[in-house]
C-alpha cells in the first residue's frame, strides 16, 4: 500500500474559534483526512489548531511541528496532535515544516504564514526540493501575487509553482489534479551569469 501523504498547512496563530477563517480551517482539516491524507502544522493553535481538530474528528493523523521558543514562552501544543515533532529553534522548525510535507497549503496568515510560503516556493524555483503542490486558499492570496508580481522580479513562470483557489473545499482536488499531470517548470538557476574556470576558454 502506497504510504499516506502529508499535507503542510499554514495559518494565522490568531485565529480565533467561531470566526470564518476558523470554520474554514477545521473543515480543510476533515476534507483532507477524508481523502486519506496526513496533515502537518506548526501545532499550536489558531489555524493550527482548527486544522488539527478537524483532521483528528475525521480520523486523520496530525503530526505538529513545535519549537521549544515557543513553549519557554508557556504555548502549549493543541490537544489534536498525534505526533509532536519539537525542535529546537524557529528555523529549524520552518525549515522541518517546509522540507517534510508533500504539498503545501497556505491559508489566511500573517508574518510566519508569508515566511513559509516565501520558503516552499523559493525551494521549489530552484528545485532544491522535489517538485510537489503548493496551494494557496483565499482572493487574498490571489491579489496579494498579483500585486507582488507587478513590483518585482517575479516572472509567469515563477507564478507556475503556485495554485490559487477561492475556497477551501477545492484543495483537495487540486491536489489530486497536481499529482495527475505535475506541470513541467524548469527551475530557476540564479541571475549570476556562469563564467569559465581559470584557464578556460570561452566558445
Amino acid at each position: 500500500m502506497a504510504e499516506q501523504k502529508v499535507i503542510g498547512v499554514y495559518g494565522s496563530a490568531n485565529t480565533q474559534p467561531g470566526t470564518p477563517d476558523w470554520e474554514e480551517a477545521y473543515s480543510l482539516g476533515i476534507h483532507l483526512a477524508q481523502a486519506g491524507f496526513s496533515v502537518m502544522t506548526g501545532g499550536y493553535g489558531g489555524t493550527m489548531g482548527a486544522i488539527s481538530e478537524g483532521a483528528a474528528s475525521a480520523n486523520g493523523h496530525v503530526i505538529g511541528v513545535t519549537v521549544g521558543l515557543f513553549n519557554e514562552r508557556g504555548l502549549v501544543p493543541n490537544q489534536f496532535l498525534h505526533e509532536e515533532v519539537l525542535l529546537p529553534t524557529l528555523a529549524a522548525r520552518l525549515n522541518h515544516l517546509i522540507v517534510a510535507p508533500d504539498a503545501y497549503v497556505v491559508m489566511h496568515g500573517g508574518v510566519g504564514t508569508l515566511a513559509e510560503l516565501a520558503l516552499a516556493w523559493s525551494l521549489l524555483q530552484v528545485a532544491e526540493i522535489p517538485a510537489r503542490p503548493l496551494v494557496c486558499v483565499g482572493a487574498g492570496w490571489r491579489a496579494f501575487l498579483v500585486s507582488f508580481a507587478a513590483t518585482s522580479t517575479v516572472t509567469e513562470r515563477d507564478l507556475r509553482f503556485i495554485e490559487v483557489v477561492d475556497d477551501a473545499r477545492d484543495v483537495v482536488g487540486t491536489l489530486r489534479r497536481w499529482w495527475r499531470n505535475p506541470p513541467n517548470i524548469p527551475p530557476r538557476m540564479g541571475d549570476v551569469v556562469k563564467t569559465p574556470a581559470l584557464g578556460d576558454k570561452e566558445e
